[in-house]
Formats: C-alpha cells, sequence, structure tokens
C-alpha cells in the first residue's frame, strides 16, 4: 500500500515537473500563432486620429512609423519594418503612443483650462490636430521601445516584462534568427504586439490542464511576495483633469477612488493620497477614457473622476463599447484579498481585461495593489524556484 502511494506522489510530481517544463520550453513564437496584425499610425498622424484608432481598435498603445532615416528611434532603438524579399527598409518605429499620452496632453496647461473655462476657451481641435510625433515621450512608457526575438522563452520573455516593460514588438520573420531576447536593432517585414495581459493569457491556459502549476497557482499572492503596500489614490471629489495630471506626474495608467475625509478639511483633491487604509469606491483609468470620441471630451474634464464613472461610463453607447472591449463598466472595483491565490488574481487580471488588482480587507478598505509586472514578477521567481528543487 505503501509502495502503491509513493508511486503515485513520484507520479504526481513527475507530471507536475513535465507540465512546467513544457512551459518553460515555450517559445514567444508559440504566443504569437493568433495575434492579429499590428496596429500603428504614421509620425505626421494628428492626434485625434490617434485617438480614433486607438479606441477603434480596442488598445492603449501604437507603434508610430516614419520613414527611415529621419528620426532617432525611441530610447536609441532601431527598429525597422524591411521588404521580405529585398530587405529594402521601409519604415522605422520611433516610438510608442499610448492613451496616457493624449490625456496627459490635452489636461496638460491645466491653468489656461480653468481660467479659459473648459467649454468656452479651451480650443480641443487645436490641442488634437498636431502630429502624435509631438508627443512621443511626454509619458515615460512612450520611450520604451522593445522587441522580443520569437526565439525567447516564456521565462526570458518575463524577466523583460518582470522589471515594467508593459510590451514589446515580436518580429514574425526576424533577420536575426539565432538571437534571443530583448533587442533595440531589429529589421523585419512585419511585426506583433505582445503584452504582459497575452503572457498571463498563456500562462493561464497552460495552468488549467490538471496538475501543471498546481503549486504555483494555489499559493496566496501575499507570501509570494506579490502585493505592493504603498497606494496612491484620488478621492470622490478629485476632478478628471486633476486626476490625469496627476496620473502624468506619477506614471500611472490607473488610481483607486477613494472617499473624502470627513475629519481632514484639508485635503488636497487635486494631489495623489496615500491610499492605504482608505474606503475604495471605484477605479479611474486610461483604459476607462478610450471609449470616448474626443469631441466630447469638453464635457467631462471638468467632472469629478467619480460622476465619470458612475455616469460617462453608464452611457449605454459607452457602456456597450466597454462590453464589448472586456473592461468593466461603471465603477466596478476589480479587487482581490492578500491570501488571494495566484491563480485567482490571474484570471480576474485576464477576464476583466486589467492591469491591476486593488487588494483589501474584509472592510474594503485598500492594502495595497497588485500590478501585472508583480504578477509575472513573482511567477517568474515561483517557476525559478521550483525547478531549482
Amino acid at each position: 500500500m505503501q509502495q502503491t502511494m509513493e508511486h503515485s506522489t513520484a507520479k504526481h510530481y513527475s507530471e507536475a515537473d513535465q507540465s512546467t517544463q513544457r512551459l518553460r520550453d515555450k517559445k514567444l513564437g508559440d504566443l504569437m500563432v493568433n495575434k492579429r496584425r499590428l496596429v500603428e499610425v504614421p509620425y505626421t498622424a494628428s492626434l485625434a486620429h490617434t485617438m480614433n484608432t486607438l479606441v477603434a481598435n480596442k488598445v492603449l498603445a501604437v507603434p508610430v512609423a516614419a520613414p527611415p532615416g529621419q528620426w532617432i528611434g525611441a530610447g536609441g532603438s532601431m527598429i525597422m519594418e524591411a521588404d521580405k524579399h529585398t530587405g529594402t527598409v521601409r519604415k522605422h518605429y520611433i516610438g510608442l503612443a499610448t492613451m496616457l499620452d493624449l490625456l496627459a496632453h490635452i489636461a496638460g496647461n491645466e491653468d489656461q483650462l480653468m481660467d479659459e473655462g473648459v467649454h468656452d476657451g479651451f480650443d480641443l481641435d487645436q490641442k488634437m490636430s498636431v502630429p502624435v510625433s509631438s508627443i512621443i515621450g511626454h509619458c515615460l512608457e512612450g520611450l520604451s521601445l522593445w522587441t522580443l526575438n520569437p526565439n525567447t522563452s516564456i521565462l526570458d520573455c518575463m524577466e523583460v516584462f518582470s522589471k515594467g516593460i508593459h510590451r514589446a514588438l515580436v518580429p514574425v520573420d526576424s533577420h536575426m534568427d539565432n538571437v534571443s531576447g530583448v533587442e533595440l536593432v531589429e529589421s523585419a517585414s512585419s511585426y506583433r504586439m505582445l503584452t504582459q495581459t497575452d503572457v498571463l493569457r498563456f500562462v493561464k491556459e497552460h495552468g488549467s490542464s490538471g496538475s501543471e502549476l498546481d503549486n504555483i497557482m494555489s499559493s496566496k499572492v501575499s507570501e509570494l511576495g506579490a502585493v505592493t503596500e504603498r497606494v496612491f489614490a484620488i478621492t470622490d471629489r478629485t476632478k478628471v483633469i486633476d486626476a490625469i495630471k496627476c496620473m502624468r506626474i506619477a506614471l500611472l495608467n490607473a488610481v483607486p477612488i477613494v472617499r473624502s475625509s470627513d475629519t481632514d478639511n484639508e485635503e488636497d483633491h487635486k494631489q495623489l493620497i496615500n491610499g492605504r487604509g482608505r474606503q475604495a469606491i471605484g477605479t479611474f483609468s486610461a483604459t476607462d477614457l478610450r471609449g470616448c470620441h474626443f469631441a466630447t471630451l469638453q464635457t467631462w474634464l471638468p467632472m469629478s473622476a467619480l460622476d465619470y464613472t458612475e455616469t460617462v461610463l453608464a452611457n449605454p453607447l459607452l457602456a456597450a463599447f466597454n462590453n464589448a472591449a472586456g473592461s468593466p463598466t461603471t465603477r466596478e472595483l476589480v479587487a482581490c484579498r492578500a491570501d488571494s491565490s495566484l491563480g485567482e488574481v490571474i484570471d480576474k487580471a485576464v477576464s476583466k481585461h486589467v492591469h491591476r488588482l486593488w487588494v483589501v480587507d474584509q472592510q474594503g478598505l485598500l492594502k495595497g495593489l497588485i500590478s501585472l509586472t508583480d504578477i509575472i514578477r513573482v511567477l517568474r521567481l515561483a517557476i525559478l524556484s521550483e525547478q531549482n528543487a
């Protein structure tokens, strides 16, 4: 009987090891099979055109393409698209344009907006008519343009994404087939965009097959060290325009909305505050804003961020857009507990199409956050730990 149990246990661990080994053996090429064509904009595109491209394709960032030899790429990168047969360079990707870049540009001179009035003197058409090339790098992420070779392993990709890089271009037919890892120099006939969410979706699909990654996925996020205890927030009185300005300065794509303090009359609603221990009642995110056509911006800039999430997002047309994009509607709070399992957190992040989960206690008070970067970091370390064990 004991021999049978030992054999069964050994078989279980053997299958788990093989499953994890299979994941470790996977290359990025395996993730890119069903990825759609790259969504991009030319460097001459207006901000209005760029925002409409983001909205129409339900993405938060697009590469900006320019003629070769005229620009220095983001971070000194030289990522080129070349003819497959002749090798002639057709375009140079010079950086990323993100939704946060656009919003930061719109809300850039808040003193002018408040003095002239958002409705009367604010010339939104003029702001949105400038070329997208002029805003690259306004937010740091726009300068983070990388490529990952399709021969790169999943674990090596996780290492890159665990350092705060949210997305990378993967060449379909790299001219450097014997290279793996992250590159600033690349030439290929076409590319696909790989995101942190793509990696976690791939892991989620592999983690649902019996014993594979069971030990890791059932571990508590607090025990894995995934929870970041420092969490910045805005209050229910913070205006949309002030929230955008705060997010731009702090390089945040989303912030929790907390109830304003009844006792602290000096609380500054134009600034980020320490959200830890405060009642979380919603989320304000760049993702929420991608469903708005730029012509409606004048209406919601002076609104409170909470009113925006409760009224604008509840609009039937916008709610339909967010449902189609898989994004939360109204002020749904996508959260978890410190004792939630890693598998539960990954499932929520992927299914809800969010890039972070707020960590709350039983009373709904904020205790921290878990970003996709945090998830990928601890997941990679856990896989390597099991491998070494």
